[in-house]
């Protein structure tokens, strides 16, 4: 049952509820110190899984680990600032990791910058227009389908790294990219393949176990130790991107012209698309845990922003994140300040921490991202609706398929129309009989 203090009105003087944070409206039903205690512990539980994470998908995306710390600092705490839900956490995701590396190998990292810039202004103008009630309703099936061939291309990114493969250069669609890691099969280096598979072990009896437990954290930090007590011939943050930066860099954002914003209108697109995607689902999957209900508007508004923000700080796309908004709510956060609070752990990790980073293997990180991809690739539901009717299932594996071997912005924009067709058909069956 949602609390009626939480329903978002339309209509009247009350039409700005589109908009407002629901930072503003935790605050004013009150705020003491319990719930200070709460939000502070929430989010220093989310920053624990956040740290490894956000450098792991920096790197997996194609661009050093420091960035996705910038990204879940600024940009995570913008979304809980100025977010429509009240316990969404916002950094990078593993759904971005596709475009953001596809976009750095046209455009270089600038490119990257104009295109998040310019989906975040277009995820603002989604917002202010109220479109964003209409992108949930994508459907079920499209949704199942592009997130499992993003997890599907998110394990073949780590492969490399999984079993320490030398690479001088790794194609990024699929088929190319197995082909090249099959042809280099002779270089794994089996310390890597120990780490990464001790690490994936380690965390599937942590959570078996003893789930309340920082399993990413845990796994990194003694892989990182045991790799530096050994003095292991594997790859870490430090043999490939140097010493990580103990400070944000100052706000800047690339001269640009015509010509090189209609080169990146495409990505920009995209990363509007799916970060609106992305985000609304998060928040919807928070609703369904603690009863309350966001404002989708409102929270595009501050994804928007937020985009703008990261980018323009060295980050990169930023969104909300399911499993980091879910262990926020299961944590006990009580108000968007847990949101707020996990960002400024994260800074103050960067200050005093950043240069331990170093001797992190890059086979660790690549377990925690096997992992994360295993667990969005809704198996379960997958299986579900290809047992469930043929024209389901057809959506299903075209979007799937699509994902994996061509486009996210084709897959998702051929599965909406079949779906709608399909759907159209099935109406006029029914009408004929």
């Amino acid at each position: 049952m949602i609390p009626p203090e939480s329903r978002v009105r339309m209509g009247g003087p009350e039409r700005d509820f589109l908009f407002k944070p629901a930072l503003i409206s935790a605050l004013k039903r009150g705020y003491g110190l319990a719930d200070l205690r709460s939000d502070a512990i929430a989010g220093l539980t989310v920053a624990v899984v956040a740290l490894p994470l956000s450098m792991a998908l920096a790197i997996a995306s194609g661009v050093p680990p420091e960035r996705g710390l910038y990204t879940a600092i600024v940009g995570g705490f913008l979304i809980s600032l100025l977010g429509g839900s009240r316990f969404q956490i916002g950094g990078p995701a593993g759904a971005f990791i596709v475009l953001v590396s596809a976009t750095v190998e046209r455009h270089g990292y600038e490119g990257l910058v104009l295109a998040t810039a310019m989906a975040g202004l277009i995820m603002l103008a989604l917002g202010l227009c109220r479109l964003g009630s209409y992108i949930r309703h994508i459907p079920f099936t499209v949704t199942v389908g592009f997130t499992a061939g993003i997890a599907l291309i998110i394990f073949a990114s780590q492969l490399r790294d999984l079993l320490g493969i030398e690479l001088a250069k790794e194609p990024g669609p699929l088929g190319a990219k197995l082909a090249a890691i099959g042809g280099a099969i002779g270089t794994i280096r089996p310390a890597a393949v120990a780490i990464a598979f001790g690490c994936i072990a380690a965390i599937w009896l942590i959570r078996r176990f003893r789930p309340q437990w920082p399993s990413f954290l845990i796994v990194v930090v003694a892989s990182a130790a045991a790799a530096a007590l050994l003095q292991l011939d594997i790859a870490t943050i430090g043999s490939r991107f140097g010493a990580v930066p103990n400070s944000l860099p100052a706000p800047t954002l690339p001269a640009f012209g015509w010509e090189k914003v209609k080169a990146v209108l495409p990505d920009a697109i995209a990363i509007a698309l799916l970060g609106s995607i992305e985000s609304l689902l998060s928040a919807v999957v928070a609703d369904r845990m603690s009863g309350q209900k966001h404002r989708p508007n409102g929270e595009l508004v501050a994804q928007g922003i937020a985009n703008v923000a990261s980018v323009s700080f060295g980050g990169i796309p930023v969104t909300g994140t399911i499993a980091r908004t879910a262990t926020n709510v299961r944590a006990g956060a009580k108000t968007p300040v847990s949101g707020m609070l996990h960002a400024v752990y994260l800074l103050i990790f960067m200050l005093i921490a950043a240069s331990l980073a170093v001797y992190i293997p890059l086979a660790a990180l690549a377990a925690v991202l096997t992992v994360v991809a295993w667990n969005m690739a809704e198996r379960h539901e997958f299986w579900t609706i290809l047992k469930s009717n043929w024209a389901d299932a057809l959506v299903l594996l075209v979007t799937f398929l699509l994902t994996a071997f061509e486009d996210l912005v084709v897959a998702i924009a051929v599965g909406v129309a079949l779906s709608f067709v399909l759907r159209a058909y099935r109406l006029w069956r029914q009408s004929k009989s």
